[in-house]
């Protein structure tokens, strides 16, 4: 049963004022910076109607901004769409084609890998590689690694979808630039694509030509900071982005709608928040790889490691056929709390499954509990019985990222659940007690994943070190769950109160980057896929690796096992302080 004040505050839900954000967002679309602060403005003047205030911040942020594509073969011509990120050729690009074969996405999940069927033995250099898939990272680093002057994603459908094709996280770094895209990146329709393999079969010629403006853009982040009544330091972040591909309806002005409504609820009932609750739209998304996001980051990076609680991430929420709840996006010792939510508000159970280094979540290398990307999905029956393909949003409607994503991908109803979903999760975690995450959950995905390792190194390299320091960690766990029980009843912003929860926080800050990154704190890893405790899933390529060069992979693995017991002794010496 859900506490009074949570619902008293789901109460007065309502979809009067999110509906007619997304009625405006039909008319709007919002790729273009300019077009972009439109909608700002729009956000901003309906939160100041209902007088909650809002900050808007104005970074200058890198983006790329697709225009017209083309590619023609002889005399017949097929329409593309430019990928973000990619090299322009407005004056057209000649060179044979070659054609990689690949499988598509099965689902959401491998929307990020290659997919490629064979394909080591082609020569890539000096030609347009067509292949079938989206224009992700991953692809084309390989193809452009291997000497290709440019890609055409042969996408599933009847739509050519947008996207971005760069690894590179935000705004990029001095360590970021080498890894920007070089080559030329389409990707067209289906049909248009199935000639193109057939020319490429017949050892044609293509002629590319892209059109991209890229460069410094002003894009304005309006943010909400709905106070705590006890703590006002500490604060749940939940966001979402409000730029988009075309008018983008599913992806994502249901989920600004949903932001909207649940900072316009929060604020009429501040004085039941006792902790706060900061709210944020992003703008550079789509054109960015989440360069709103990331500069956020960046810039509040000191306020965010010493007083966020979690990250809760709005995307694609209350979309038409969208009635279960798997795949949604987890961290282990969030799962329980996200479950139960979900239980509270539907009735319905929920599956999840580890976070992809995507959609926003720009904050795992301060080391931020986080929950929810996607939330309610189509049944997999029912995209089977439709036909469909797997996507990255719009509740698996395959409209994500084409023309075709407007008002008829929002449901009414399941926006309603879904709006709701993110009210109650948002305040449960504020307004719990003690932060309401169990990273026993985490230690025993850490077990498991280390016991994989380890099958696979054989006797070449032993991770008896971790797993002692995972031992003593649950052990001193199991002590501070019997410390924060007693603490029942005591007031929220009581000393021994803020002490467990600083303690929480601080596990965070330790094991989640030793589970979701590579590089260093306050940085950002590249977009694509990061294993379980990276640092030592090299451990599966050992027995594959010659007797002379398994030494540089046991080195590495006890490089990344010392990282990993470190964090670990330091997560156990927090809860020691904090009980003491």
């Amino acid at each position: 049963m859900l506490p009074p004040d949570i619902t008293a505050a789901l109460s007065d839900v309502s979809l009067d004022e999110p509906w007619s954000l997304i009625e405006r967002f039909t008319t709007l679309r919002r790729e273009h910076p300019d077009d972009v602060r439109t909608a700002c403005d729009e956000i901003v003047a309906r939160l100041r109607r209902h007088g909650v205030p809002v900050e808007v911040h104005d970074p200058e942020v890198f983006l790329s901004l697709p225009g017209k594509a083309s590619v023609v073969v002889g005399r017949e011509g097929f329409r593309a769409k430019p990928m973000a990120m990619s090299v322009a050729h407005p004056g057209g690009l000649t060179a044979p084609l070659v054609y990689a074969p690949a499988r598509y996405a099965r689902g959401a999940d491998e929307l990020f890998a290659r997919n490629l069927v064979g394909g080591d033995d082609i020569d890539y250099h000096g030609k347009l590689v067509v292949t079938e898939g989206f224009g992700m990272p991953g692809k084309v680093s390989f193809f452009e690694a291997r000497g290709a002057l440019g890609m055409i994603a042969v996408n599933p459908g009847r739509n050519a979808h947008w996207g971005i094709c760069t690894t590179v996280w935000g705004t990029p770094d001095l360590r970021d630039l080498p890894r920007k895209p070089t080559i030329a990146v389409v990707a067209v329709n289906n049909p248009d694509g199935l000639h193109l393999i057939e020319a490429a079969r017949r050892g044609e010629s293509a002629t590319l030509t892209a059109d991209l403006t890229e460069g410094w853009f002003r894009s304005p982040i309006p943010v909400v900071t709905i106070p705590g009544t006890d703590e006002s330091e500490p604060f749940v972040l939940l966001h979402g982005h409000y730029d988009s591909w075309d008018f983008g309806i599913g992806d994502n002005a249901v989920g600004d709608a949903t932001l909207l409504e649940v900072a316009r609820v929060l604020w009429k009932h501040r004085d039941r928040l006792k902790r706060s609750v900061r709210i944020a739209w992003w703008p550079g998304h789509s054109t960015g790889r989440y360069a709103g996001s990331t500069w956020f980051a960046d810039h509040f990076a000191i306020d965010l490691y010493e007083h966020c609680i979690a990250q809760v991430n709005c995307d694609s929420p209350g979309c038409r056929w969208a009635t279960e709840y798997r795949h949604i996006s987890w961290m282990e010792e969030t799962a329980p709390f996200a479950q139960q939510v979900i239980r509270d508000v539907t009735g319905q159970e929920s599956w999840g499954e580890r976070p992809h280094q995507a959609g926003d979540y720009s904050f795992n290398n301060i080391g931020i509990s986080s929950f929810f990307m996607l939330l309610s999905t189509m049944p997999d029956e029912e995209r089977e019985r439709r036909g469909y393909y797997g996507v990255g949003g719009c509740g698996a409607n395959i409209e994500w990222h084409t023309e075709e994503d407007l008002i008829h991908i929002a449901d009414r109803e399941i926006l309603m659940k879904d709006m709701k979903i993110y009210l109650v999760a948002a305040m449960g975690v504020a307004n719990a007690p003690i932060a309401p995450f169990d990273f026993a959950h985490t230690l025993a995905g850490f077990e498991e994943t280390l016991a994989t390792y380890q099958e696979a190194a054989g006797a070449h390299f032993d991770f008896g070190n971790a797993r002692l320091a995972i031992d003593e960690l649950s052990a001193a766990l199991r002590d501070f769950a019997q410390f924060t029980q007693d603490l029942a009843g005591e007031p929220v912003g009581s000393e021994p109160v803020r002490r467990a929860n600083a303690a929480i926080r601080r596990l965070a800050r330790l094991l989640v980057p030793v589970n979701y990154t590579r590089g260093p704190e306050f940085f950002h890893d590249p977009a694509e896929s990061i294993p379980a405790l990276p640092d030592l899933a090299v451990a599966l390529q050992l027995t594959g690796t010659p007797a002379g060069e398994r030494g540089f992979v046991t080195t590495h693995l006890t490089r990344g096992q010392n990282r990993l017991v470190a964090a670990l002794r330091d997560a156990r010496r927090t809860l020691q302080a904090a009980m003491a």
